[in-house]
This record gives structure tokens, C-alpha cells and sequence, in this order.
């Protein structure tokens, strides 16, 4: 009888998508907007974000494009969280402060502001080169670049529905 083997090394580390860093200031509407007018995509903002944890939330842009097999994702790489803390010296009265903590998508790119996810079964280094050139154009967009999804430590973070 003869023994079936799986591996599943030849799956895992499949990555069927393009990713850009994009570097700018101003809001996640205002991003989407020009990258919807100079791409000629059709972003809109998803009824819930992502959600990895109770009080960390990211907004995250989609849009599908049904005639080419395209889903197109800007999401925040960035999610600010105001909690209480107790001031701990010895006082008459507690303390209480506010404080705030920054959690990052991924956190190997802590600079990155937005993170745009082209997901295409065969996805070529020219066109993630020609969606790049037009996001460089847009103004507001300090820098743009391509980050390779295979170095990232958390790329687990950017699978999402």
C-alpha cells in the first residue's frame, strides 16, 4: 500500500498580492479619494474595520473589481488607543490619566501611514510599477514604494475578507 504525503510548504508561502507603503498625512477619505481619481478605482470605506483585538481597530477601503478578478484594499497601518492608567505615587488623592498607545498593522514599517493591497492571482512587477508612478504623482503623498510580503514578520495581519 502505498503512503500519500501532503506538504504544505508548497502552499504557505504563496502570495498572490502587491503591496505599496504609502507615506503621507493626511486622512484615510482624502487618501482614498485620490487614489480613487488618479487609478481609476472606486474605494469605498467597509462597514466594519479590521478587528484583531477588543479596543484595536483599523480602517480599512475596499473595492472589487469583478471584470478583472481585482480586489483593491488601502488600509491604515496605524490605530491610536486612549485607555485609563492609575497614577501610582503615593498621594492624597488617586490619579487618574489618560493615556494613549500606538498599535501598528505591521510593525516592521512603523513609518508607513497606509498600506495598499492589490490582490491579482499573477500580479506583475510592471504593473505594481505603473500603480506606483501614479501614486507618486498624487501631491499629498510624500513617498510610495513596494514592500515585499515574503520579509514581513506579521504579513499574517494583511490576510483579510
Amino acid at each position: 500500500m502505498a503512503i500519500q504525503k501532503l506538504v504544505l510548504d508548497d502552499f504557505y508561502d504563496i502570495h498572490d498580492y502587491g503591496l505599496i507603503g504609502i507615506h503621507c498625512s493626511i486622512e484615510d477619505y482624502r487618501l482614498a479619494y485620490f487614489l480613487n481619481h488618479h487609478l481609476q478605482i472606486n474605494l469605498s470605506r467597509k462597514q466594519k474595520d479590521l478587528d484583531f483585538s477588543n479596543q484595536v481597530q483599523y480602517p480599512i477601503f475596499e473595492w472589487e473589481d469583478d471584470k478583472k478578478q481585482i480586489v483593491w484594499n488601502l488600509v491604515s497601518n496605524s490605530c491610536k488607543v486612549e485607555s485609563e492608567s492609575m497614577n501610582t505615587t503615593e498621594s492624597l488623592f488617586s490619579n487618574l490619566q489618560m493615556t494613549i498607545k500606538t498599535h501598528y498593522l505591521v510593525s516592521e514599517y512603523k513609518k508607513v501611514n497606509y498600506f495598499l493591497k492589490i490582490s491579482e492571482e499573477d500580479i506583475s512587477k510592471t504593473k505594481l510599477k505603473l500603480v506606483l508612478n501614479k501614486i507618486l504623482s498624487i501631491p499629498q503623498v510624500v513617498t510610495a514604494y513596494n514592500v515585499n510580503p515574503e520579509e514581513l514578520k506579521s504579513r499574517n495581519n494583511l490576510i483579510f475578507y
